[in-house]
């Protein structure tokens, strides 16, 4: 078989080492690629090859995140998505066919797992952040707390999206348990789980590492 990995082909028997499913999502100006079965490793480039580049050099990075045996194997392309303009503006916003298959119960628990993993480490990120976060070359960016209120108010939004909707003031805890219920019971809604799950996770997760980032 044909495994792909950051833009350079390799070949490797089926038995040798397991695979990493990524898919990509490219837009005019911005890609994404997105490892289908491990929510919240994703990486954005301006080119595909920039983007699976990103998704490589992140392999450590989200071991430190996860609390389920991380041993990924070289990257295998299962398909490419056109992008839109959220594509362009900085988050990856495009579902797969890959999303139209229901996930299995045990498949389900473990990506509301590594999700609760990606809540986890942001909300340590958060307790030892300083209140001043390091400014962009123009002196653009937020600050901590306004990067927090961002990403609970998001998580708001999609958990309607996953076919919950949750009122404006809920506490946190209670948000994303509610969220979380939502996703285990599959409610109708614009997006299916899998995606959910990986929309979200990638969301909090691509935060808590900008704090780390501009917290020196």
């Amino acid at each position: 078989m044909d495994l792909w990995c950051v833009g350079r082909r390799f070949h490797y028997s089926c038995t040798a080492m397991s695979i990493t499913r990524v898919y990509l999502e490219l837009g005019r100006h911005s890609a994404f690629a997105v490892a289908l079965d491990w929510p919240g490793w994703c990486r954005r480039a301006r080119h595909p090859e920039g983007a699976l580049d990103e998704l490589d050099a992140y392999r450590e990075r989200y071991r430190q995140v996860v609390s389920r045996p991380f041993r990924p194997g070289p990257f295998e392309i299962i398909g490419t998505l056109e992008g839109n303009a959220t594509t362009d503006f900085g988050a990856p916003d495009v579902r797969g066919p890959w999303d139209e298959d229901p996930l299995s119960t045990r498949e389900l628990s473990r990506q509301i797992s590594l999700l609760n993993d990606c809540w986890t480490y942001f909300d340590a990120v958060v307790a030892t952040a300083p209140a001043a976060l390091r400014r962009g070359p123009r002196g653009g960016g937020r600050d901590r707390d306004a990067v927090v209120d961002h990403v609970r108010e998001a998580e708001r939004a999609y958990s309607s999206r996953a076919g919950q909707r949750i009122v404006k003031r809920t506490p946190w805890a209670e948000q994303r348990a509610t969220l979380t219920s939502a996703l285990r019971t599959s409610l109708e809604g614009p997006w299916p789980p899998g995606y959910a799950i990986r929309r979200c996770a990638w969301h909090v997760l691509d935060h808590a590492w900008e704090i780390e980032d501009k917290s020196t």
